[in-house]
Order: structure tokens, then sequence, then C-alpha cells
């Protein structure tokens, strides 16, 4: 039977994750309030701010942007955005 968590994301009960995607409590946090789509959703967004924004990961403050984006998206509040993305129509 798959775990639910209410998720944080979308105020609705979903399947969590596996296993926590951090050590730690930030780790916890997330694996306890954070549903897979979320995480899923998340991911992809990551992925195109690191491109967009030319992020560098071995740089800690691009790191520390990155976590603080991903903290606001998950919060449900304005986070950044590539420039002149549209996302595509459903």
């Amino acid at each position: 039977m798959t775990r639910t968590v209410m998720c944080r994301k979308y105020k609705e009960e979903l399947p969590g994750l596996e296993r926590p995607p951090y050590p730690g409590a930030k780790g916890q946090d997330i694996f306890d309030h954070i549903s897979q789509k979320a995480w899923a959703d998340w991911q992809k967004h990551q992925t195109m701010l690191i491109n967009e924004k030319r992020l560098n990961m071995m740089n800690g403050e691009d790191r520390k942007f990155l976590q603080a984006e991903m903290d606001k998206f998950f919060a449900g509040e304005d986070y950044a955005q590539a420039e002149g993305y549209v996302p595509p129509a459903e």
C-alpha cells in the first residue's frame, strides 16, 4: 500500500515519497509533507532554473538560492521563474 501525505504544495492527500530526499531535518520535513507529484514538479522546475540561470552547484550562493526557491515553491509563495518561459497549454 502506498504511503500518503497531506501535501503542503497541493493541499490534498497524495502518495508520498519512498524515502527522504535529503539527510537531516530538511529531508524529513519534505518526506513528511511533500507528495511524489510535488517533488517531481520541483525537480523539473529546479532543472529549468539551473539551466536558464546557469547556476553552478559547486557555488554555495547558487545552492542557497535554489534551496530558498524550493522552500517558496512548496509553500505556495512566489518563486523564481525562467525568464520568457511559457508553460505548455494543457
